[in-house]
């Protein structure tokens, strides 16, 4: 079983009281993670997934139908954890969370974990205001595969301190790296590492996705043409999104593809990262780019190699974000001569560091020094899929292998 950072944020003492919700893709460890917490707990008895209906016949005979369970577990003056699993399946199952919630605090510490629907849920009122924090579970980064500690960074470490820390360590994964490129990060298909299970893997979680979550979720009637979005995805990764240019393939109004493209992000299918702007009326109104949780779904390897360095980025900033270190959020740059930086990461709403992603190693371009100056000189990190690179020139200019700065 692969070692999750999460598990070492989400379950901290130091988040007291709170409920803890666990959302992210299908598929992507989620309940694996729970589980896991509850058997090092000695809490395996309480687990309850909802989706079972054992499990809502128990619930509608007694309400606190796991009460017995809860303190037959329970040792000394020691909370139990106990985990619902997709109980936002529910009707109103924000009232039975505050509700056990307000029952059980002294004696438990409860974990949700759900995907689409929880975390649109979670958004649409406040009854559980103050009970709960969230946590995103997302695919397997490279550190995680290698069996190595959290990315760490400081909440007001310096970039290139940060750099400096991330080049201390002197090896290179790149077998580990491939087989994650090739295979993608979500756990059962990376693990099994056959071709065959995977494409068929990929199949059977988009169909779920799309005809379990999405209908139920969204007013979208043609639920198909979802599906036929996707199709039309991996080419444009790393690119500007153009909804007008997904409107003129598919013979469908703009408003449609907006609500298309809105869905597969609400079912953890894709994320976007905007344009970085202090301007913020122009950042909502210029084009973002469009990547997979599954960068497998990318054929071609520039394109695949991106996306992956995207989820990696991503999955560090919302590890540092579920910590309470800052507020870390993903860009890209492009100035008005077309010129632009893969990725900018944010510390505050300040531009923190910049990354350029490269499949062979070559010279930092021109525009790259020219996008640092305008941020007051910020580190440039030029990650490659080449093997056994490190380079830096001047101070805060890089070139390294993503086999080594991810491990």
């Amino acid at each position: 079983m692969i070692n999750r950072h999460l598990e070492d944020i989400a379950f901290a003492e130091s988040f007291g009281r709170q409920m803890r919700f666990v959302a992210g893709p299908r598929q992507v460890g989620k309940t694996t993670l729970a589980k896991k917490l509850l058997k090092a707990k000695d809490n395996n008895a309480l687990y309850f997934n909802w989706d079972l209906r054992e499990v809502r016949d128990a619930y509608k005979r007694d309400a606190y139908f796991f009460e017995t369970t809860l303190y037959d577990t329970k040792k000394g003056k020691k909370k139990s954890w106990v985990c619902f699993d997709e109980i936002h399946k529910m009707p109103k199952w924000k009232n039975i969370l505050k509700d056990y919630f307000d029952k059980f605090e002294d004696e438990a510490r409860l974990v949700i974990t759900g995907s689409a629907k929880l975390d649109l849920f979670r958004r649409s009122g406040d009854s559980l205001a103050g009970r709960y924090f969230l946590f995103k579970l997302l695919p397997l980064s490279l550190s995680e595969v290698c069996k190595k500690s959290i990315i760490k960074t400081q909440a007001k470490q310096a970039a290139s301190e940060f750099i400096d820390t991330r080049l201390s360590m002197v090896r290179y994964y790149q077998a580990e790296l491939e087989h994650l490129v090739q295979f993608g990060g979500f756990p059962e298909p990376f693990v099994k590492a056959n071709g065959r299970f995977h494409r068929k893997w990929q199949q059977d979680m988009l169909d779920r996705v799309v005809r379990e979550d999405l209908r139920d979720l969204t007013r979208i009637l043609e639920v198909e043409n979802i599906t036929t979005v996707m199709q039309l995805l991996p080419e444009r990764i790393g690119s500007l999104l153009s909804y007008n240019s997904i409107k003129e393939d598919m013979g469908v109004s703009y408003t449609s593809v907006r609500n298309y493209i809105s869905a597969l992000e609400l079912g953890y299918i894709i994320f976007m990262v905007p344009p970085f702007s202090k301007n913020i009326s122009r950042a909502i109104k210029k084009e973002k780019k469009c990547y997979f949780y599954d960068w497998s779904r990318c054929v071609d390897k520039a394109k695949r190699f991106e996306n992956y360095i995207a989820v990696e980025l991503k999955v560090m900033t919302e590890l540092w974000n579920d910590q309470g270190i800052a507020d870390f959020k993903l860009y890209f740059i492009r100035t008005k001569d077309g010129k632009e930086t893969d990725f900018l990461i944010t510390r505050d709403n300040e531009p923190w560091c910049l990354f350029e992603v490269k499949l062979k190693d070559e010279a930092i371009a021109a525009h790259h020094y020219k996008h640092a100056a305008l941020f007051k000189n910020v580190p440039v990190v030029q990650l490659t899929y080449e093997d056994k690179i490190l380079k830096k020139k001047e101070k805060h200019f890089f070139r390294v292998s993503a086999s080594r700065f991810f491990s």
